[in-house]
């Protein structure tokens, strides 16, 4: 009677403990995690280039002022890269993001944290290990958004629908940012170049779930701005109703 009575007295306790820690986790608009391809068709300019877009994206002020323009005023966003099938990496992790000062915390991270990887293309890989980072992040979001950003096809790991599917069966939304790599390090055109487009191969493969789209952007010059254009409809309340393709 004793044992059942103290695992009974457990049981309560720890639903009590996890209800206290729901009631207090911070409400965000969106839970965003940022998942950028650092495989080996990515030479290091073109990696800077990524990395900076990022940071400038999430300090626009036309950023900043959707977040604040949001039901709860705050996004969460985790930034990850990744390559390989075993190269997953958080860069930076969970921040609240509600205000410039906010922002600038993150840009910071992401401009002085040395590359990751530089291996093969696994995007199954990278939406599995950011389906794993939700757990990690401590909010309450009204949606949970994987940005997937890359220049080729998948050439590693599980088949890219199969990681696909089961996120969106969760009710994870999954849009990609197709980067349009004209020359790419090594001998990787057909993996950047595939037959049908990358574009295509992006909406066809990779997007998926509720309110979904995909960005093409024609090079990593004008990453940046694609970047904010990007992060501006994922914040916004009125988000695309079908997969759409924004240029």
């Amino acid at each position: 009677m004793r044992r059942t009575g103290s695992r009974w007295l457990a049981a309560c306790v720890g639903a009590f403990v996890l209800s206290v820690g729901a009631a207090h986790a911070e409400s965000v608009d969106v839970a965003l995690i940022l998942a950028t391809d650092v495989s080996r068709s990515i030479d290091d300019g073109e990696f800077k280039l990524q990395r900076e877009g990022y940071a400038e994206g999430i300090t626009s002020p036309r950023v900043l002022t959707a977040i604040q323009a949001g039901n709860h005023h705050a996004i969460a966003v985790s930034f990850v890269e990744w390559a390989g099938p075993d190269e997953q990496m958080v860069v930076v992790k969970w921040t609240v993001i509600k205000d410039g000062e906010t922002a600038q915390e993150f840009a910071k991270m992401l401009r002085t944290t040395p590359r990751s990887f530089s291996g093969r293309t696994s995007i199954s890989a990278g939406i599995d290990f950011s389906m794993n980072e939700f757990k990690e992040s401590g909010v309450q979001a009204d949606r949970r958004i994987i940005d997937i950003s890359g220049d080729g096809t998948n050439n590693a790991g599980r088949p890219v629908t199969d990681a696909r599917d089961q996120a969106v069966a969760q009710g994870v939304t999954i849009n990609g940012l197709a980067i349009i790599n004209q020359r790419p390090e090594g001998y990787f055109f057909a993996h950047t170049q595939p037959p049908e487009g990358l574009p295509a191969y992006y909406k066809n493969n990779v997007v998926g779930g509720q309110s979904s789209f995909l960005q093409v952007v024609k090079d990593f010059s004008s990453f940046g701005d694609a970047i904010t254009n990007k992060l501006l409809t994922e914040i916004a309340s009125n988000p695309p109703s079908r997969t759409t393709v924004l240029r």
